[in-house]
């Protein structure tokens, strides 16, 4: 695939502090790329370098072929950018927050349509400072939309929202990309990420370390599957040892963990029922984005 966003060996730092530490990667044309980290990791002042609104102390950078540092004004006519810090005046409307938006580009989608799309119709009158936290996202996301870009940064989109907005946004994302977009959310939240990005670089201390798909970075800390489930103390696990697949069976008190590869939990149910025994709870686990953090750093990701 097409890159349309190259960073090699970028760094950044304010004084004695290094915010960006000799990271490189790309994007391709069409993914949700996941720049993915605790507070303070570096992502946001990387993101910020690439859309050309700081300059980096060494290194380069490539967006849609453009040097931000060299030609910004040029670039930011194909990118739309939603940044954490993101300020609109409390008592401009919709409509005309929209209308702002549109006058700083060439060329632009129209207004109308973004409002209907994002679902904002009848609060097109509203001013901004009445819209509600899902509300106010959705027309975060429509200002980045204005100039029908190619490429779309969201900067902490979801951070705030409560879990039915989170979820709803994160629909409207998906969306951008299904229009044909290129998507860079940066963002610390772990199912965010999983759920949503194609590629995640995962950002501590301002170096990468560890880029990959969800599913090859999981796989990397649980290559096995697993599956739990309790029983009563007369349960011996070497039952479940010959089943084809197991690796490993583990008990602690009355739960019992098995480790293996293929369909684990259907071949332990199966064998279960052939010795009348009826498992609470049975159930399998995997291993998410935030063991791979954990697992990669030896840290919690709010540390």
């Amino acid at each position: 695939m097409t890159n349309v966003i190259t960073v090699n060996n970028l760094r950044k730092s304010y004084g004695p502090t290094v915010a960006v530490d000799d990271i490189s990667f790309d994007v391709a044309q069409g993914e949700i790329f996941a720049i993915l980290g605790p507070n303070g990791a570096g992502k946001t002042t990387t993101v910020e370098t690439i859309v050309g609104l700081r300059r980096p102390d060494r290194g380069s950078v490539s967006v849609l072929g453009i040097d931000p540092q060299q030609d910004a004004q040029a670039l930011r006519q194909h990118i739309g950018v939603q940044l954490q810090q993101a300020a609109v005046p409390q008592r401009l409307k919709v409509w005309e927050i929209l209308d702002l938006f549109a006058s700083f580009y060439t060329t632009t989608v129209p207004r109308d349509r973004l409002i209907e799309q994002w679902g904002l119709t009848d609060k097109r009158n509203a001013y901004f400072g009445k819209l509600s936290g899902g509300q106010q996202q959705r027309l975060f996301i429509a200002l980045a939309l204005i100039n029908d870009p190619d490429i779309v940064f969201f900067d902490e989109l979801t951070t705030g929202l409560d879990p039915q907005a989170r979820r709803a946004t994160w629909e409207l994302v998906q969306g951008v990309r299904a229009q044909g977009k290129t998507v860079v959310l940066v963002t610390h939240a772990m199912d965010e990420a999983e759920l949503l990005a194609d590629r995640v670089a995962i950002i501590d201390h301002g170096r990468i370390i560890a880029l990959d798909t969800p599913q090859a970075l999981i796989q990397r800390v649980q290559p096995d599957n697993q599956v739990r489930f309790t029983t009563t103390n007369g349960f011996d696990p070497t039952l479940l040892k010959q089943v084809t697949g197991v690796n490993a069976v583990e008990r602690n008190g009355a739960q019992v963990t098995v480790r293996g590869t293929g369909p684990l939990l259907s071949r332990v149910a199966q064998t279960l029922a052939e010795h009348h025994i009826e498992p609470a709870d049975l159930r399998q686990e995997r291993a998410t984005l935030e063991d791979v953090f954990l697992a990669t750093t030896g840290r919690g990701l709010r540390d």
